[in-house]
């Protein structure tokens, strides 16, 4: 262990690898894997996209009754909400000053991710298997 005097860590902190949120780069590892996973879903999406484009309500039924085409959309879906909260939980945590405020504003974020992911999945769930 070097005794850096110049550091601000604590040596437990230099050991854990943690920085001050005590979070280490957990969020930053979710968000390079849901980008990773949001590639192929993304093209996927599209394509199912274009393959709904001019139809009517009855022929995106059809579409979106396919298993496979329901699961790829809601795994986007899902992927897509949770990239979304944790950057915003970032830029939050980052630009917002006021412990009350930065409190309130991650609740939010909370909140509005998961009414946006309950809302898309029984949109899909209801076209599926209606």
């Amino acid at each position: 262990m070097s005794n850096d005097t110049s550091s601000l860590r604590t040596d437990l902190g230099r050991v854990r690898h943690l920085g001050s949120a005590r979070s280490g780069t957990a969020d930053n590892w979710h968000m390079r894997l849901t980008s990773a996973a949001l590639v192929p879903l993304t093209i996927a999406f599209a394509w199912i996209v274009l393959v709904v484009t001019g139809k009517d309500y009855n022929g995106a039924r059809a579409v979106m009754s396919n298993p496979f085409v329901a699961i790829v959309t809601l795994l986007f879906i899902l992927t897509s909400v949770w990239h979304m909260a944790i950057g915003m939980k970032s830029i939050i945590v980052d630009y917002v000053h006021g412990a009350h405020a930065k409190e309130w504003a991650l609740i939010a974020n909370i909140c509005f991710s998961v009414l946006v992911g309950l809302a898309c999945v029984y949109a899909v769930l209801r076209i599926g298997f209606a």
